[in-house]
């Protein structure tokens, strides 16, 4: 029994008692999904509630009379082994063996979709996770968005959202410009623009542009210009599309900024915010009157000498999210974006929306790399910037993105190099992954000695699964569906990490604990078979969490 269904189990009961008279509330006052908790301690029971004290104050009663009707209407109910009152008025539940150990075979057979579900069912999501200009590698702070951004992607997908993972492609303005011309001048051996890009990606590039078309270095100055700007537009967006390829991060659309221009999207969009009453004109220039939502000052969109300003684009590109049909637009910003959170809540209620629905931004902070205890640079070829080839070359795929999800994006990071390279304990993503290669042996020994425990030869009981290590295990498998939907609702994934950690532990003490296979002459007896579906399903839930996170689950190690 999940936490889910005893919630729904609790919340028959509830209307029960109302019905019966011995909780005197109105069946609107009942809540929707009564809340169900581990206790701390174990001792205490499975799980436990605090509903009786919730409705203390709509039924003008004491919490333990609450508590106690609720009890007496549970008692007897299929499943539940007792329920006990404690303190104040919460109600603490005990599974019956049968009831939780159905959830190893409920999870196998589940298999990939164990823990997915329909909380967010019907909602549109768009996650916009990378924001960058298409003029050097990726770097640090793109790395920390790859994995969260692609994990938040995951986990709404998994409680039922509709999800579409976006690259907005900045490739218009000075910016753009400025690449291009310092492309050209390391082809043609000139001295760097002030302000220009450096880092031997740069030669690289230019070289590789030359290389793939000579006649480039005859064009006229302001072709040339062009020509080198567009040509490594291509090659550095390919590159990065590559690198996140290499990263387990994809995404359904690459959105150019350049196409809100060229199709009429701006103008579309300034139609709007006109029609909405919020645009207005002082002093030559075209303004957006984002202070009546909060910002700390009105934006510019069209400047007096008829220039779009950057802001403009930002308008067109929430309407055009919003005429694309997402409900709710997810952007993820770097630490030096936090004065675009009004700004963007501003452009939403501008647009006719509500803000608090359509859209969020995140920030994430700084990350920085430590080795030994001293800070250090990785960069090979980008000059001062750590890229995110740069941390890959240096610790891998999984042990990059595991550590940069596990930990809440709007806190710092420090990623301790040898740490997240240690096979040991100590690193998180090795004592997850040990976990799922250790399961993994345990059943292919099983196999080698010819045990067939899906087979039905010998049939899975559920009630054997009743020691404290067994029960502990199922109760962590059990919570694997919740763990998912507060990751989404919340936009943390390193909720699913966590849980991993504490899945992991729940095996390990299981298996320390408990006799999985028979010893040499043993007959294979009912308790190892259901032993095996226990290992099976801890095996699943890992894979699912690990696979959910974009990090591998290996069968050996």
């Amino acid at each position: 029994m999940t936490p889910g269904e005893l919630a729904d189990v609790i919340g028959t009961a509830l209307r029960e008692c109302v019905a019966s008279g011995t909780i005197a509330v109105e069946l609107d006052q009942l809540p929707s999904s009564p809340v169900v908790e581990r206790p701390k301690n174990p001792e205490h029971g499975d799980y436990a509630t605090n509903v009786a004290m919730q409705l203390a104050k709509p039924a003008k009663a004491n919490p333990r009379a609450i508590a106690a009707a609720l009890a007496d209407q549970l008692s007897g109910t299929p499943g539940i082994a007792g329920v006990e009152i404690a303190g104040p008025g919460f109600l603490n539940i005990r599974i019956e063996a049968a009831a939780q150990g159905v959830l190893a075979e409920a999870a196998v057979v589940a298999g990939a979709e164990y823990g997915r579900g329909g909380a967010l069912a019907g909602k549109r999501f768009n996650v916009e996770f990378i924001s960058a200009n298409p003029t050097g590698p990726l770097h640090l702070g793109h790395t920390r968005w790859a994995a969260v951004g692609d994990a938040i992607a995951s986990v709404l997908s998994a409680a039922g959202a509709d999800v579409d993972r976006e690259f907005y492609i900045n490739d218009r303005g000075v910016q753009m410009d400025m690449f291009g011309a310092s492309l050209r001048a390391a082809a043609l051996g000139l001295p760097t623009p002030e302000n220009g890009y450096r880092g031997a990606y740069i030669a690289e590039l230019a070289a590789e542009i030359v290389a793939e078309d000579a006649a480039i270095l005859e064009l006229p100055e302001d072709e040339q210009f062009v020509a080198f700007r567009e040509a490594g537009y291509r090659l550095q967006l390919a590159q990065q599309q590559d690198t996140l390829n290499t990263f387990h991060t994809y995404f359904d659309t690459w959105f150019s900024e350049r196409s809100l221009h060229a199709d009429g999207g701006v103008e579309r969009a300034l139609e709007k915010l006109r029609a909405q009453g919020h645009v207005y004109e002082l002093d030559g220039a075209v303004w957006l009157r984002t202070t009546d939502f909060d910002d700390d000052k009105d934006r510019v969109l069209i400047k007096a000498n008829g220039d779009l300003t950057y802001f403009a684009s930002d308008c067109a590109y929430y309407v055009n999210k919003r005429d694309r049909g997402f409900d709710t637009n997810l952007y993820l910003l770097g630490a030096d974006h936090h004065g675009y959170v009004n700004r963007l809540r501003a452009v939403s209620a501008c647009a006719g929306d509500d803000p608090e629905v359509a859209i969020e931004v995140l920030i994430g902070q700084l990350v920085k790399t430590m080795r030994d205890g001293v800070e250090v640079k990785l960069s090979k070829r980008a000059g001062e910037i750590v890229t995110l080839t740069d941390l890959v070359d240096e610790v891998g795929v999984d042990a990059a993105r595991y550590t940069l999800i596990r930990y809440p994006a709007d806190s710092p990071l420090t990623l301790d190099l040898g740490l997240l390279v240690k096979r040991s304990n100590d690193n998180p993503v090795y004592y997850v992954q040990y976990a799922h290669a250790r399961i993994s042996s345990v059943l292919r020994n099983a196999a080698d000695l010819g045990i067939d425990w899906r087979s039905g030869a010998i049939a899975f009981d559920p009630a054997l699964l009743e020691a404290e290590r067994e029960g502990e295990l199922l109760r962590a498998i059990a919570d694997f569906p919740g763990v998912i939907v507060g990751a989404a609702e919340l936009r943390e994934p390193h909720r699913v990490a966590r849980y991993l950690e504490d899945l992991a532990t729940a095996y390990h003490r299981f298996y320390d604990t408990c006799r999985v296979l028979p010893r040499g002459d043993e007959e294979v007896e009912a308790l190892h078979v259901a032993r095996l579906w226990l290992c099976a399903a801890a095996l699943q839930v890992l894979a699912n969490g690990l696979t959910m996170l974009g990090v591998s689950a290996p069968e050996r190690m």
